[in-house]
Formats: structure tokens, sequence, C-alpha cells
């Protein structure tokens, strides 16, 4: 069986929310799916050094809610709010729409799949080695509190004449199980000898205990041990 699903897309609708969330007509769908894109690449362009994993885009009939999450709030931000205002004008300017931003802090910077491969692709750009690189990754990854990560690496790694791909995990990934909080997240290095793919899966526990709290959740493991059966004689 093929494991090539992308965890995020793979739970959305059942345990992830959409990052795009609104409604349109099929004359208006194309345009409007459009914009999206164009206000994430002009964010992602502008404030790249920020750490912004996500950005979600709410839509009403008037105006479009835009939810930046970041690592770095007071970079976005700015003195007094002045650079949200002037990121806010550059916005409406780029779609004719009223915009409004809201700036969501992202509460664990460290076990978040998609900056924890930004900051691997900036490494290998500065031509730091893959292998170091991968391991410093895995280890700051598992001290910031997650269940298990894995990296991998795919291109023309350390310079070599032919790309390949290199993986490396540490503690548990199970990409099939829903209920299991699996973070992705997908960066390029671009390198003087090509590109380089870094892809990060990164399991921050679990969607139930999240929710219900350790005690309650210990409780429902117990209940849903399976009884042993008696062996056949």
């Amino acid at each position: 069986m093929g494991q090539k699903v992308r965890p995020t897309g793979f739970r959305v609708g059942v345990m992830e929310d959409w990052r795009s969330r609104w409604y349109a007509s099929k004359h208006e769908f194309a345009d409007l799916l459009v914009e999206d894109f164009k206000i994430r690449k002009f964010i992602k362009n502008k404030y790249g050094f920020a750490g912004i994993p996500k950005i979600e885009i709410e839509r009403t009939r008037d105006a479009v809610t835009v939810l930046l999450s970041t690592a770095r709030p007071g970079v976005v931000i700015g003195r007094k709010g002045a650079e949200v205002e002037k990121l806010q004008e550059e916005l409406q300017n780029l779609t004719g729409r009223r915009i409004e931003i809201k700036i969501v802090e992202v509460p664990r910077p460290e076990i978040d799949a998609q900056l924890i491969s930004e900051d691997i692709a900036e490494q290998l750009q500065k031509r730091s080695s893959f292998r170091r690189t991968i391991k410093r990754a895995l280890e700051q990854t598992m001290d910031g509190g997650a269940r298990g990560v894995k990296v991998q690496l795919s291109g023309r790694l350390g310079g070599a004449e032919m790309s390949r791909t290199e993986a490396a995990a540490k503690g548990s990934v199970p990409l099939s199980t829903l209920r299991a909080k699996i973070d992705y997240g997908f960066a390029e290095a671009k390198t003087a000898q090509g590109h380089i793919g870094v892809k990060v899966w990164v399991n921050q526990g679990d969607y139930l205990k999240m929710e219900a709290g350790d005690g309650a959740d210990a409780q429902a493991g117990q209940v849903s041990k399976k009884p042993k059966r008696p062996r056949k004689r």
C-alpha cells in the first residue's frame, strides 16, 4: 500500500479544519482560489523570515479575514501595529477587497513541521552538512516534546552528481492513525547544485488526549482493552 498521502489533507474534515473557509458559486470559485494563492504567496515572500507555518483565509460577502500564524508575532505586527497596517493596505491593493488581518501566535514552534522544514532548508542553503542538519533537527524536535519525527531530503545531497533520497526518523510517526496529530511540512533548499526538497512529519500527540485530558483518556484506554480469549484445548 502506498504511503504518499499528505497527512494534513488526509485528516481534513475528520480532525483538521480547512485552510480556506468560504463558499462560492461555480463562476466565482476559480478567481477566489487564485486570489487565495496570491495572498499566501505575497505574505510568504514578504515575511519569510517571520516563521509563518500557516495562513488561513475566511471570506464573507464584504470582507476577507486572513489568520496569520507566526512564531515571531512582533516582527509581523511592528511598532504600534505599523507593519500590520502596511500589509493590510498592500493586500487590499492586490485583491481589491477589504482585508482584515488577525495574528495568531504559534504556541510551540519547536514541534511545528513547516517551521522545522524551513529551518533545515535554510541550513542546507548555508552549505551545512545534510547529515548533521538532520540529526540536529531530530534531536531538537524530540527535546521540544514531540512523540516522533521523520525527515526526508531529496536532491543532489552533498553536491553529488546523482540525486538521491535520504531519510531519518526518531520516535513514533503513525501516518495511518487518524487520531494521531501528524503535522507535515515541506520546503525547498535552493542550493548552487540544484533544489533539495525537505519533507518533515511530526507526531504532536493524540487529538483525543488533547481534547479530553490525560485522566479521561487513560480511563478510555482501560475500557477499550480487549479481554484475553481463553486458549482452546
